[in-house]
């Protein structure tokens, strides 16, 4: 599988543009602020219905426009097929099959499985919590076709839970039948989002451990794991965790009628990136963060892998961040992947690339940026 055309409409600072892509390796070169990291964002939001960049829609929208729109011709097996996705600054984002009728975002998620490797990987270790339930999200949908329905009705659920515990924050007399009903489906709805994603670590936890030992070698410590710390911890203790979810929100009542939020829930969950035992983010090096937050993302390509998939592989300005021998260890990654696609600011940041076996397709993304104002010289593309 790889991605033959991208096209985009007022998404980010794209008003329009279209470019094709190549199997094997593609490298968009062009200077900071050009807009390439935005193109392969594109592709992301489009695989997996999020971007690791933004946790709102908002800013994918070209400011002034009501929504974005994302095309790629996608080729498998000999087959092309058009998916589209339109992006609202504000409300449901809606997708196209070839043109067809209107679908839910989910009748297309995974459909294009990729997975993206970004500076900002090294924070999945080293960040907060928001980071990580990003990334378990993102994986979710590329993994679990049911995912994406369930998280976006527990974000509707929790609102609108959330929204009742304002009002009685501020005085306002509220249903406190209401907020009894709204608890209910919150539990419900959060304790089946909880065994998903406890599923979801538990398939990542055994390639990231090997995949980080192999990476580590003999530079140190090598034992590194996976550990969901689910807020409703009662899924993991009892086989119907409801009653006693229900007697935690009891207890903690007063608290979130004060405050007016939600004080437990998915919202809250997290997942411990661990070496030796003990919490990388506050004992382990930037060099084994970094080694960690490469194993994690190569941890997800095996798990969807394993699905029949071949994901196509983005490698986004992570060259300029990385030293040598992690270069080498993704762009080993990458040797024979279907589809590559390499973003770099100049030139000289464009990687050595002999063992990857096929020759790369440079991108000039200043040329296609000129080609979106007609400005465009014929030679927009270039090869190595």
């Amino acid at each position: 599988m790889h991605i033959s055309r991208l096209a985009l409409d007022h998404y980010r600072s794209w008003t329009s543009c279209v470019v094709d892509l190549s199997p094997g390796v593609n490298i968009l070169q062009g200077r900071n602020g050009l807009g390439k990291t935005n193109l392969v964002e594109a592709i992301e939001v489009l695989a997996t219905g999020s971007s690791h960049r933004t946790s709102s829609s908002l800013p994918l929208v070209q400011r002034g426009e009501r929504t974005a729109t994302i095309r790629a011709n996608v080729d498998d097996s000999g087959r092309s097929t058009t998916y589209e996705l339109t992006v609202p600054a504000r409300g449901a984002n809606r997708a196209r099959i070839n043109g067809g009728p209107s679908l839910y975002m989910r009748d297309i998620l995974g459909r294009i499985p990729c997975v993206t490797f970004a500076p900002e990987d090294q924070r999945l270790v080293s960040g907060d919590p928001a980071g990580r339930r990003g990334f378990l999200n993102q994986a979710g949908s590329l993994l679990d076709p049911g995912y994406w329905d369930l998280a976006q009705r527990f974000v509707r659920i929790a609102k609108q839970r959330a929204a009742l515990l304002k009002q009685l924050a501020n005085g306002v007399d509220a249903s406190m039948s209401g907020l009894e009903i709204w608890t209910g489906q919150f539990i419900e709805a959060g304790v089946a989002l909880t065994r998903l994603r406890a599923r979801l670590v538990e398939r990542l936890d055994g390639p990231f451990s090997r995949i980080y030992a192999r990476l580590a070698g003999d530079s140190g410590a090598s034992e590194a794991r996976l550990v969901y710390e689910p807020s409703f911890d009662e899924v993991l203790a009892f086989d119907e965790p409801e009653p006693h979810i229900s007697e935690h929100f009891r207890r903690i009542y007063p608290g979130e009628a004060s405050r007016g939020v939600n004080l437990l829930g998915p919202q809250r969950d997290d997942v411990s990136i661990e070496l030796m035992g003990v919490p990388a983010r506050e004992y382990a090096s930037n060099g084994e963060m970094w080694t960690m937050a490469l194993a994690l993302r190569m941890a997800l390509f095996e798990v969807i892998g394993e699905t029949g998939a071949n994901p196509i592989v983005i490698l986004d300005d992570v060259f300029a961040q990385l030293d040598e021998s992690r270069r080498g260890q993704i762009l080993d990654f990458a040797a024979g992947r279907e589809q590559v696609l390499i973003t770099v600011a100049a030139h000289g940041d464009i990687p050595h690339l002999d063992g990857l076996g096929t020759r790369p397709q440079v991108i000039d993304v200043a040329a296609v940026r000129a080609a979106e104002s007609s400005e465009a010289p014929d030679d927009v593309k270039a090869t190595l």
